[in-house]
């Protein structure tokens, strides 16, 4: 099937910022490792004609089939491959991409994910609750809320979605099962949370703590910004994108040497969290809670 015909792209965030905190030139040699439907990887490729290289990671097959058609014009240039960037290190290895001269992490979901039903990451969905970023992996989100104790949800609902009704909510999860859908789970959270009706969904912090959880993604993450320390040349930038203060707190801490691993091997360059423009949330309302940081590999 073709995705790209059924589904519209992803749109990126931040791309100007991106390409600036990157401080993309003609002939670099970049990652990106949350390649997604490639509009960042694009954007780089551009700026690094004619004789630029770009290495595009992703663990959704979905997004790179419609990554590999978007940038099949660019030739030899795009390497795109199905692996998570917790094993950057080895495949930038095996790719010539050490050194790099700039690594983009562009975290959290994409618009597709969300808007096809049979991922499971809406609140609307009423197909299977899977949440997995790559289908080929083992644990899903019906796992975890059918199988997991009471205690566990709560503490994986508490810790990754910060949520201060976790036990409450854990509870109705326990006494609700079998939950089959991801709109099911929505409405058991929404009756049992008893927050009052808002625009924030109050299934939302459950919802990102089930994802993180299913994907490890703060683990990976981590693993991630170890192995890109290892991957830039001295002097390479390294751009993030976060959409959650759990991402956001860990990147801070790895780039100002509040990580044991990462002591003296970034130098902040942003002061600040850099945010999109009133006019780009108007345009991208999914793009609101973006936070991009830069680094240079010291």
């Amino acid at each position: 099937m073709n995705t790209s015909q059924t589904q519209p792209y992803h749109q990126p965030v931040l791309v100007d910022e991106v390409l600036s905190g990157l401080a993309v030139r003609p002939g670099g040699r970049y990652v990106d490792c949350t390649m997604g439907d490639g509009g960042h990887s694009m954007a780089i490729l551009d700026a690094s004609a004619p004789n630029g290289r770009l290495l595009g990671l992703d663990m959704d097959p979905e997004a790179l089939a419609v990554s590999r058609e978007r940038l099949a014009g660019y030739g030899q240039a795009a390497t795109i491959l199905h692996s998570s960037y917790a094993n950057l290190g080895l495949t930038a290895r095996n790719n010539g991409f050490i050194p790099a001269d700039g690594v983009l992490f562009d975290l959290g979901i994409s618009s597709r994910q969300v808007d096809l039903e049979s991922r499971g990451f809406s609140f609307q969905s009423q197909d299977s609750l899977d949440m997995r970023f790559d289908p080929g992996s083992d644990l899903t989100a019906a796992d975890l809320v059918n199988h997991g104790d009471e205690q566990e949800l709560a503490d994986i609902i508490y810790r990754f979605g910060e949520e201060t009704r976790s036990r409450r909510i854990a509870k109705a999860i326990v006494a609700s099962r079998p939950i089959q859908t991801a709109g099911e789970l929505a409405e058991i959270v929404r009756r049992s949370a008893g927050y009052p009706r808002g625009r924030t969904h109050p299934a939302t912090r459950v919802f990102q703590a089930l994802r993180i959880a299913v994907n490890d993604e703060l683990g990976n993450l981590a693993q991630g910004l170890e192995q890109a320390a290892e991957v830039l040349v001295q002097g390479g930038r390294l751009v993030t994108i976060a959409y959650h203060s759990l991402e956001d707190r860990l990147i801070k801490q790895s780039i100002t040497g509040k990580n044991d691993s990462l002591i003296g091997k970034f130098k902040p360059i942003t002061k600040k969290v850099v945010r999109p423009s009133a006019e780009e949330v108007r345009q991208n309302r999914r793009s609101r809670s973006a936070k991009l940081r830069v680094a240079e590999r010291t």
